[in-house]
C-alpha cells in the first residue's frame, strides 16, 4: 500500500515581510516532510499566504498601493522564503488564487445549506490585528486602550450586519471528537487549553464582514465578504481542489496528517476548523500541532513592538544549516524559545565543526592515508563495533515512532548523543595504534565511516546541503538516502573510493576566547 504524507505551515499574512516565527514553522514542516518522504512516503508539503481581510487592506492603503498589487509583493517575499530556507514544499497556496475562492464558496455553501450559516447582526469587540473576536472577559484596558490580553492587540468595537456559523452547535460533538482522538491535539498542554476553552460554552461565531471588501464575496450576498479565518483555514483542502472529490489529490492526501501552527492560533485551528469541517461533513485532519513562539529576548516578535528578528540577516551571517540545527536543536519543540547569538555560535563550534564536521574530517583524512583512499574491505567486527552500530539498528522504528508522534526533542537528542558517541568510539579504539593489525584499523575505520554514513542520513532532514556535502565522501546523492539502509552495516561495503571534503563547518571565532 503506497504511503503518504500530508503537511501543512500555517498560510502566513502577508502584512509585513517574514521574521523568524514564519522561518521556524517552516523549516519544523520542512523537517518533516523530508524525513517522511526519504523513509518512502508520497509527501504533500503545502504552505503559502493568507491575503484577505481589513489589516491588508490597510496595510495596502498606507503604502499607497492598489491592495492585490500589495499581495502580490509581499507574497513573493514569502515565496522567495521558502527558496532561501531551502523549504521541499510541493505547494505554495495564495488566497488571491481562483482555485481558492472556488473552495472557499463551495465549503460556505455547504454549511448554508445545512442550515449552519445563519444572517443576523454582530456587536462586540473584534481585533484587526489579529483578526479575531474578543468576549469582554478577554478584554483588558491599559492607558485608555482597550487591548486583547493574550495577544495584546487593540481592539475596536463592530457593530454591523454579519452572517453567523452556528457555532454552539457543535460544542458537545467537539469535546467527544477530543475524548476519542486524544492525539487530535498536541502537545498536552494545547489540548486541555483547547478542552477547557470548549467547555467554557462556545457562541456562534459571526463569518463574515460588510464594512470592507477585501475578501471574497458570499455567494448569496454580495454586499458580505467571509471572515478572513473561514477563507484562510479552508486552504488546506483548496490546495487539494476540494470540492472536486473526483481528483486524485484530495483522495489521496485528505485528511492531512499534521497541521503545523503557532500556539497563537490554536483556536481557529482546533475549535473553529474542526467545526466547519464537521458541519460540512468533511473528515478532519488527523493533528493539530500548535508550537510554541520564538521569543525576542522575553517577548513574542510583533511589528507593533519593533523586535522583530530578520532570518535572513542571521543566515547571511552564519549560514542556512546553522540556523536550521539550531531552531531545532535549541528550541524544545512545542515550547517558547528564543535566538541567542551566543548559544548560537556555541551550536555551530561545538556540535557542528567539532563533533560532526572534525569527525568526518578526521576519519576521511586517516582511511585517504592509511587505507589507500579506499573502503576497507578485509574487515571484521567486534563487540565494541557492534555496539555502537547496532545502536541504529535497534532505533531506527522507534525513531519512526518518535517521528510520527512529532516527538522532535527526541529526535535531535539521539543524534548529538550518537555523535558523542562516535567521536569517543574513535579516539578509544585509537586506529593509529593499530597498523601492526590491518584487519584491526580496518574494522575501526570502516564502522566509523559507517556511523557517519547513518548520521549524515538523520541529519539530512535537520542540515539537508551540509549533510550532503559529508555523503560526497562516499559519493552518495540525494536520491540514495534511505533510511531502510540503515539498519545494514555493511553497506559501505558495495562502495569504493573515499573523497576528501571541504570543511563544513568554520569554527566562529568568539570576543570572549
Amino acid at each position: 500500500m503506497h504511503k503518504n504524507f500530508y503537511i501543512t505551515t500555517p498560510i502566513y499574512y502577508p502584512s509585513a515581510k517574514p521574521h523568524m516565527g514564519h522561518a521556524y514553522s517552516s523549516i519544523i514542516a520542512d523537517f518533516f516532510a523530508r524525513f517522511k518522504r526519504i523513509d518512502g512516503f508520497d509527501v504533500n508539503f503545502l504552505t503559502g499566504t493568507d491575503e484577505h481581510g481589513l489589516k491588508i487592506q490597510r496595510a495596502a492603503e498606507k503604502k499607497g498601493l492598489e491592495t492585490l498589487k500589495f499581495c502580490d509583493e509581499i507574497s513573493k517575499t514569502f515565496r522567495d522564503l521558502s527558496k532561501t530556507l531551502n523549504l521541499t514544499n510541493t505547494d505554495f497556496i495564495r488566497t488571491t488564487e481562483d482555485r481558492h475562492k472556488n473552495s472557499v464558496q463551495n465549503l460556505w455553501k455547504e454549511l448554508e445549506k445545512n442550515d449552519d450559516i445563519y444572517l443576523s447582526k454582530y456587536s462586540g469587540w473584534y481585533s484587526v490585528s489579529d483578526e479575531a473576536f474578543y468576549t469582554d472577559d478577554e478584554i483588558e484596558e491599559i492607558d485608555g486602550k482597550k487591548l486583547s490580553k493574550t495577544s495584546k492587540s487593540l481592539v475596536e468595537w463592530m457593530d454591523e450586519e454579519s452572517y453567523f456559523f452556528r457555532l454552539s452547535k457543535w460544542e458537545k460533538p467537539l469535546l467527544d471528537y477530543y475524548e476519542k482522538n486524544p492525539e487530535f491535539i498536541s502537545p498536552k498542554a494545547r489540548r486541555n487549553e483547547v478542552i477547557s476553552f470548549v467547555k467554557g460554552g462556545l457562541k456562534d461565531l459571526s463569518v463574515s464582514r460588510k464594512s470592507f471588501s477585501w475578501g471574497i464575496p458570499v455567494p448569496s450576498n454580495k454586499e458580505h465578504v467571509i471572515y478572513v479565518w473561514l477563507d484562510a483555514l479552508t486552504n488546506y483542502i483548496s490546495a487539494l481542489n476540494y470540492p472536486d472529490v473526483n481528483n486524485q489529490l484530495l483522495k489521496k492526501y485528505w485528511p492531512a496528517n499534521v497541521h503545523l501552527i503557532g500556539k497563537d492560533i490554536l483556536r481557529f485551528h482546533a475549535v473553529y476548523w474542526p467545526a466547519f469541517l464537521l458541519a460540512a461533513k468533511i473528515p478532519l485532519p488527523k493533528k493539530v500541532y500548535g508550537h510554541g513562539w520564538i521569543l525576542s529576548g522575553e517577548e513574542k516578535m510583533s511589528k507593533s513592538k519593533g523586535n522583530i528578528l530578520d532570518p535572513i540577516e542571521i543566515i547571511n551571517q552564519y549560514g542556512l544549516d546553522p540556523l536550521r540545527y539550531y531552531l531545532i536543536k535549541e528550541v524544545s519543540f512545542g515550547n517558547d524559545g528564543n535566538i541567542s547569538q551566543d548559544r548560537l555560535e556555541d551550536c555551530i563550534n561545538s556540535d557542528l565543526a567539532n563533533n560532526y564536521g572534525n569527525l568526518c574530517q578526521r576519519v576521511t583524512a586517516f582511511a585517504i592515508k592509511n587505507c589507500e583512499g579506499k573502503i576497507p574491505k578485509d574487515i571484521e567486527f567486534n563487540e565494541d563495533d557492534l555496539v555502537i552500530l547496532d545502536k541504529f539498528k535497534d532505533n531506527i522504528n522507534l525513531i519512526r515512532k518518535k517521528i510520527d508522534e512529532l516527538d522532535l526533542n527526541f529526535y535531535i537528542e539521539f543524534i548529538v548523543n550518537s555523535l558523542f558517541e562516535a567521536n569517543k568510539y574513535f579516539n578509544d579504539q585509537e586506529p593509529w595504534k593499530k597498523k601492526d593489525s590491518i584487519k584491526r584499523l580496518n574494522t575501526i575505520v570502516f564502522t566509523t565511516l559507517e556511523i557517519v554514513r547513518k548520521i549524515s542520513f538523520l541529519l539530512y532532514p535537520i542540515i539537508p546541503q551540509s549533510s550532503l556535502n559529508a555523503l560526497k565522501i562516499f559519493s552518495i546523492n540525494e536520491n540514495q538516502i534511505d533510511y531502510s539502509t540503515i539498519e545494514n552495516h555493511n553497506y559501505l561495503s558495495k562502495l569504493d573510493t573515499i573523497n576528501k571534503i571541504d570543511i563544513l563547518f568554520k569554527k566562529i571565532e568568539k570576543l570572549n576566547d
